[in-house]
């Protein structure tokens, strides 16, 4: 049962990522909030199966990667049901538009960007906790830790204000770098999948 969990997770995140990277093609803020949530859900159940099957010399550096993970998941549903129904729903005032639209760049944005690096860092640890098996564990182990990069730029963007002033031009270059991500993390539910389908 742990093996399916784990195994269902990894597909259920990688149909997420697929989703979210159609509705930015298509300009859908509903889909990209509503697969942004699945992608949160199921990666902190992706990082349980993860601990559940490590190693015990592994343990800590797994429990980091949950106690990461569970914060990030925390951050970014906070974010996604907020766009999904106080902005989606309800008329804003211009003040609170800037504050809870995710489009302004502004608080809830930077809260998005904390819960990205918060991911990152729990990638990071689920990437020391893997056992690697095969040739295909070893490419999701370094997909994982490389994957903790994106730690700092998502942590010094909303403390730089780099996209402090929403621009056409801003949002172009933002919806080329989530594509560029789900690219990137698209290979870690499939590699996942698989390496939790073999157990």
């Amino acid at each position: 049962m742990n093996q399916k969990i784990g195994a269902y997770a990894s597909a259920v995140n990688l149909l997420a990522v697929t989703c979210f990277a159609i509705s930015m093609l298509i300009s859908s803020d509903f889909i990209s909030y509503l697969s942004s949530i699945l992608i949160a859900f199921s990666f902190v159940v992706m990082t349980c199966a993860f601990v559940y099957f490590s190693g015990e010399g592994a343990k800590v550096s797994g429990f980091c990667a949950m106690a990461f993970g569970i914060m990030y998941a925390l951050c970014n549903s906070i974010v996604y049901f907020i766009q999904l129904s106080t902005v989606r729903n309800s008329p804003l005032t211009d003040q609170a538009a800037d504050l809870l639209a995710f489009e302004r760049f502004g608080m809830i944005f930077n809260l998005d960007m904390l819960g990205y690096c918060l991911m990152s860092i729990s990638t990071i640890f689920i990437g020391i906790t893997l056992e690697v098996r095969t040739r295909a564990d070893r490419w999701l182990k370094w997909l994982f830790i490389v994957h903790g990069v994106f730690a700092v730029s998502c942590f010094m963007i909303p403390i730089l204000g780099l996209f402090g002033s929403a621009s056409q031009g801003s949002e172009i270059i933002g919806v080329l770098i989530l594509e560029f991500w789900c690219l990137y993390f698209a290979p870690i539910g499939f590699l996942s999948f698989l390496h939790f389908a073999r157990k």
